[in-house]
């Protein structure tokens, strides 16, 4: 059994006992200011404390309370280490991998030769680097080796890492955003991680300095940091909220620029963890550098719409149109719209199958017209991305010139492909495919040239299984995708981490598009009736009627 234990925990019995002994609560007086909050401690530290071996527990009993303590991360993970023989302690490595399994589905089987093998039925898996990826929901054996070490069973070799149901994993580790720069040094884009949740600043700035982007997003992306530059300890404290980032004596010759650049990457991934931000510094002088600006890519978060005679932001009943695109919109009859983070430019799917690029100067032009087209989307640069829905390897994109750029190798291994959608900040590009029987949510980093044009794709990456038939997907912000997908009889609406777990809510009857916000648990659907919804919670009151088409939004602008 663990216990677990919190400084909030604490505060309250503290608190009550002082009620008990009161009379009441003063309503007069002068306001006192208390203690300073602890600025060096953080978060409330919540955590588990697994128990220690018992005397006289048996091979299976060792292992077992082994896994469990696998959640108390204290003191590098010292309450498990008491379960090792003496020999083996300083060897197994308990952050090289976390897996996180279904709960109650643990198998133990015991030999007589001092083995015991576990098997598991694992979810997802972290590796060292912090990154998760999930698995496929087969069995998985864990082999273990058990000694007596002064009349005691202890565990001689074990599987590096630790094992953790998902509610446990998610007490120990926390995820965390480690931010890039895409190739034209315009956007943040963030590589989310899983770290223990103690010392999250030496986690995530190390990640950045020391670490390498995933490989799937690595030819995306870009760092400001030099491969020389390294972390000149292994030790990152907040002094005043602060993160004080010690470099190596090479930070001293680098550029002011980069080293704005370097600032910018640092501040957004620490927020990430609540860290206000960051102070670099050399041998203990501060290293003068101020964070560049990064285009944002929020949307309006009015829906755009298309009814029977108008196209623009609906606000209550009245449409706000768009200068240029709403007026030649319409006489396209498109069935799905996307509009360019500039609203110059619109990329469509019309009734005929066609994919057109429509601009705010009134002309449009055929950019694809092969048979069982999906829906398109478009990048910053303009490129406008469409595929056939049975032929996933046929992916091209076509630039403002008209240039189609065939993407080589493109989702390989996959038989059928039902939404495409380019990341706000051009660096990714997601797809709901089917693998064989199983359908999926995958994304891949964008490769480019100098002049920003796609040349490929990156190595793809399943996100998530999905539950049946994905219908259509949207990007909510850098790191989250709202994807609408069949489960049975019914639609559900899925808000997928890149990188970590998605959250399931049932959708309205007869969904067939999706647009999101800038938040979680805002999304909009649009049904087979003409019918808009908006995602309020758990629920999905009804915005208007008679809405031929839900817009989606790839930024807005500068």
């Amino acid at each position: 059994m663990k216990r677990l234990r919190s400084v909030a925990a604490v505060l309250g019995m503290l608190f009550a006992l002082l009620l008990a002994g009161c009379t009441g609560l003063p309503t007069s007086g002068p306001i006192v200011a208390g203690a300073p909050i602890d600025q060096e401690a953080g978060a409330v530290d919540f955590s588990f404390l697994p128990d220690d071996p018992p005397p006289g527990a048996t091979p299976q009993q060792i292992v077992a309370g082994f896994l469990a303590a696998g959640s108390g991360p204290r003191d590098d993970w010292g309450t498990a280490r008491q379960f090792l023989a003496p020999d083996f302690r300083s060897s197994w490595q308990p952050t090289a991998r976390a897996t996180i399994d279904l709960p109650g589905e643990r198998v133990y089987t015991v030999a007589g030769d001092g083995t015991v093998t576990v098997a598991i039925t694992p979810e997802a898996a972290v590796d060292a680097t912090g990154a998760m990826s999930v698995t496929d929901g087969g069995s998985m054996p864990l082999d273990f080796s058990l000694v007596e070490v002064e009349g005691e069973w202890r565990i001689s070799n074990a599987p590096d890492g630790v094992v953790l149901d998902r509610a446990r994993f998610q007490a120990v580790f926390r995820e965390y955003s480690v931010m890039y720069f895409d190739r034209s040094w315009t956007y943040l884009v963030p590589d989310r991680r899983w770290f223990p949740a103690t010392n999250a600043a030496t986690h995530i700035t190390e990640a950045l300095i020391d670490g390498d982007p995933s490989p799937w997003l690595s030819g995306a992306v870009y760092s400001a940091f030099p491969e020389s530059l390294e972390l000149a300890t292994r030790a990152v404290p907040l002094e005043g909220g602060v993160a004080q980032v010690p470099l190596s004596q090479s930070a001293l010759a680098i550029v002011p620029e980069t080293r704005n650049r370097m600032q910018a990457q640092l501040d957004a991934s620490l927020q990430s963890a609540g860290i206000r931000g960051a102070q670099m510094s050399v041998d203990g002088e501060p290293v003068a550098a101020q964070a560049v600006d990064v285009r944002p890519i929020r949307v309006d978060v009015r829906p755009a719409v298309l009814t029977e005679d108008a196209f623009g932001f609906l606000s209550g009943s009245e449409i706000e149109p768009l200068p240029g695109l709403s007026a030649v919109l319409p006489g396209l009859w498109p069935e799905s719209i996307q509009l360019g983070a500039d609203r110059s430019t619109a990329a469509i799917r019309t009734s005929a199958g066609a994919v057109v690029r429509v601009r705010d100067d009134a002309t449009s032009e055929i950019v694809d017209e092969r048979t069982g087209l999906i829906d398109p989307t478009i990048d910053p640069q303009g490129f406008i991305w469409s595929v056939p829905s049975g032929e996933p390897s046929g992916l091209t994109a076509t630039g403002p010139d008209g240039t189609v750029v065939s993407i080589a190798n493109a989702w390989p291994g996959a038989s059928q492909i039902s939404s495409i959608e380019v990341s706000r900040d051009g660096t990714r590009i997601a797809a709901l495919v089917r693998d064989g029987s199983r359908p999926a949510l995958w994304i891949a980093g964008i490769l480019r040239d100098d002049d920003g044009a796609p040349a490929g794709l990156g190595d793809r990456e399943t996100v998530a299984l999905l539950p049946g038939t994905g219908i259509d997907a949207s990007w909510v912000d850098g790191s989250t995708i709202a994807v609408l997908a069949e489960d049975g009889d019914a639609d559900v609406v899925i808000s997928q981490s890149v990188g970590g777990f998605g959250e399931e809510i049932v959708a309205p009857a007869g969904p067939v598009a999706i647009a999101a916000t800038n938040q979680l648990r805002a999304v909009r659907l649009l049904d087979g009736e003409g019918v808009l919804y908006a995602q309020k919670g758990q629920a999905w009151p009804t915005v208007a009627g008679g809405i031929r088409v839900l817009a989606t939004q790839q930024g807005a602008p500068r």
